[in-house]
């Protein structure tokens, strides 16, 4: 807990993948990040303030907040009493088996795959908390089943598959520039490397790079560095040795972006995802 208040109540459940999350902020509450998991939640408490798909959001209490992998967000809260939520992770692979079950396709990958980032859908708010409170107090796999098998068919009505609108050689140069940033995420990739690979001046890459992806080539390196970061912890491997495998200079430089992110330390996410305090763990708390 932190010096004014705020608070972040964090798990994982090993089955399924999926992480639940119950938090309080004041003011500031995270920078501009993204997940590669779909976040499906519902605002307690206040009001819950934050940018995604280049739009202002303000959600109230009662409200379902959805958000696609990839989409960037932040948060804030506008009045003093900060806001409270509970959100839920779901990992792709996870939405996908459950998607294509109901005959929906794979829609987890899609951007925009939601219809309205606010929901005011009461029955799927019921689902979302329903579903967290099962996934978060471990209520048993019964349990967790069908709150959660209730909230996908919920969350159905409210998804739909558009194509994608990239093409042209604009596009393929920004597609190749995103997937090589991938490739060598641990490196220390420069703009000028980038703009001979894609063959058009820094400035005109990063105008581009910015209109397919809604984001510089460095903050999409950043999110891309903490979303690996996080899987990596999640599998119990040191923080020093992530932030080596990843590609940020050392552990205090994932730690400072990891809890500009997520709010924790890369330390407390790794206990909380795996139960177990090392002396190693313990030492960076």
């Amino acid at each position: 807990m932190s010096a004014n208040n705020d608070w972040v109540d964090f798990r994982r459940d090993d089955e399924t993948g999926i992480e639940s999350v119950n938090a309080h902020f004041r003011g500031h509450a995270y920078d501009p990040h993204d997940h590669d998991e779909l976040l499906v939640g519902v605002t307690q408490q206040g009001l819950q303030r934050f940018n995604c798909h280049r739009a202002l959001h303000t959600s109230t209490p009662g409200r379902s907040i959805l958000i696609e992998p990839g989409a960037v967000h932040d948060g804030h809260a506008p009045n003093e009493e900060g806001f409270t939520y509970t959100m839920l992770y779901l990992p792709q692979r996870w939405v996908a088996e459950m998607m294509q079950r109901r005959g929906l396709g794979d829609v987890s990958n899609i951007e925009g795959a939601f219809r309205h980032t606010l929901n005011d859908d009461a029955l799927l708010a019921s689902a979302i908390q329903q579903a967290w409170f099962s996934v978060h107090h471990s209520e048993g796999r019964l349990a967790r089943d069908q709150s959660l098998d209730h909230l996908m068919t919920m969350l159905s009505r409210h998804l739909e598959t558009k194509p994608n609108a990239q093409s042209g050689s604009a596009m393929q140069h920004m597609q190749l520039l995103r997937d090589y940033l991938h490739d060598f995420m641990a490196q220390d990739v420069g703009l000028d490397e980038l703009s001979r690979l894609a063959g058009i001046d820094r400035f005109k890459l990063t105008r581009q790079f910015k209109q397919a992806f809604g984001q510089s080539p460095h903050a999409y390196l950043v999110r891309l560095r903490l979303r690996s970061a996080r899987a990596l912890l999640a599998q119990g491997i040191e923080p020093v040795q992530v932030a080596a495998q990843v590609g940020f200079a050392d552990q205090s430089h994932l730690g400072r972006w990891f809890q500009r992110a997520y709010r924790m330390t890369p330390a407390s996410y790794q206990r909380q995802c795996t139960n177990v305090l090392s002396s190693s763990l313990a030492a960076h708390r």
